[in-house]
């Protein structure tokens, strides 16, 4: 198995304090890597615009840096600010590491004629394209994510040791969502971009599980010939993917996800409400449903923050927390280390039938099931 840990809080925050619940939970998982989502960045020592895309990644050679930057400029990018992470490089157990990047660029003037869905589809092309340029050239450039506020930060490795290595303790980096996963690489071979969280979009998801129906779901997504419908180097990165295919492309509530990915069954639907809708999506969306256990959290645009299970509920997962501040975790000392003074009456460990949600203003936790109505679009 795998431990997870998300922490979304009103006021900015340090990774490394979410890494420590991943040290509290060590015993859950092996060691093999760590993958970090931060949403709601900011910069100690630069005044960022929210507007503006951050790219994040690893160029693993000088030529691959090369590259990349006359790539950007090709396309019109303008370099703002490239963070200058405190590596010790002695730390790090691969060594092909030439630089890790996080960098703010100004948009193209031309964007600025864009519509918000043109701009927001030109990112996810660009990420794309320099991804798709890194494994042209044997994987020598790796590129997370290209998108404003938000950046990933991905090694081999104890989460911990990774966090000192890359300087995660100094406090020049915070955000207001954190996302951790302690990966064990259970079904594939060492990749980072096989290392949750994945992320597309603004969408981004990580989860502690195997899921066995992983093949006819990729194939069904990949039928979809969505540019950014790639890769697949993890069973998991189809969660992603099929959340952004719920919200982006179906233009369905965040609710129906659990409708889609772990449907009720047809007794159940016969005394639903919106049996019939419901019963519908199943049936077009047949191709998507999960074979867990899977626990999956994930964090929206708007930093809304959710955590689902299946219907196995073999993958733990406690939220607990307070007005204005919160977590999810695999165990419940990943919670204890993440929000140690919370009123643990509030404590709660989703089932099966349970959408836990944390909205943008973090007032409280919302518990939606599959057996309430959905607040479905006028033409649904």
């Amino acid at each position: 198995m795998c431990r997870l840990a998300l922490k979304t809080a009103a006021e900015p925050f340090s990774p490394y304090s979410v890494l420590t619940a991943m040290e509290a939970m060590q015993e859950g998982y092996d060691g093999s890597g760590l993958g970090l989502l931060l949403r709601g960045l900011t910069f100690a020592d630069y005044r960022y615009s929210p507007e503006d895309p951050i790219l994040s990644g690893i160029a693993h050679t000088e030529e691959s840096l090369d590259r990349l930057n006359e790539l950007m400029r090709a396309k019109g990018f303008e370099l703002k600010y490239d963070h200058d992470f405190t590596v010790d490089l002695r730390e790090i157990e691969a060594k092909d590491r030439h630089k890790y990047f996080l960098r703010v660029y100004k948009v193209p003037v031309a964007w600025k004629e864009y519509s918000r869905e043109q701009a927001e589809e030109q990112l996810m092309l660009t990420r794309v394209a320099l991804r798709l340029d890194g494994e042209t050239h044997g994987g020598d450039l790796t590129v997370f994510s290209f998108w404003p506020e938000v950046a990933m930060i991905k090694e081999v490795g104890w989460p911990l040791a990774v966090g000192n290595a890359l300087g995660l303790q100094d406090g020049r980096l915070k955000a207001r969502v954190v996302m951790a996963q302690g990966r064990q690489n259970t079904n594939y071979g060492i990749n980072l971009y096989a290392c949750h969280p994945f992320f597309i979009q603004g969408i981004g998801t990580m989860t502690n599980g195997e899921n066995t129906a992983f093949v006819p779901i990729r194939d069904w997504l990949l039928g979809q010939h969505h540019p950014a419908y790639i890769g697949y180097q993890s069973d998991s990165e189809v969660f992603t993917h099929i959340l952004h295919y719920t919200l982006r492309k179906l233009k369905l509530p965040l609710a129906a996800y659990k409708h889609i990915i772990t449907p009720l069954k047809t007794e159940e639907l016969q005394q639903h409400p919106q049996g019939d809708f419901l019963l519908g999506l199943r049936n077009a969306c047949r191709r998507l449903i999960i074979d867990g256990p899977n626990c999956v959290m994930g964090t929206l645009p708007d930093e809304t923050c959710l955590v689902v299970m299946d219907h196995k509920k073999m993958r733990p997962c406690t939220v607990g927390g307070r007005p204005g501040e919160w977590a999810f975790a695999s165990e419940m000392c990943g919670v204890d280390a993440m929000i140690p003074d919370r009123d643990r009456s509030l404590d709660f460990q989703p089932m099966r039938q349970h959408t836990v949600i944390i909205p943008p203003d973090r007032k409280e936790r919302q518990i939606w099931s599959q057996f309430e109505t959905l607040p479905l679009p006028q033409a649904a």
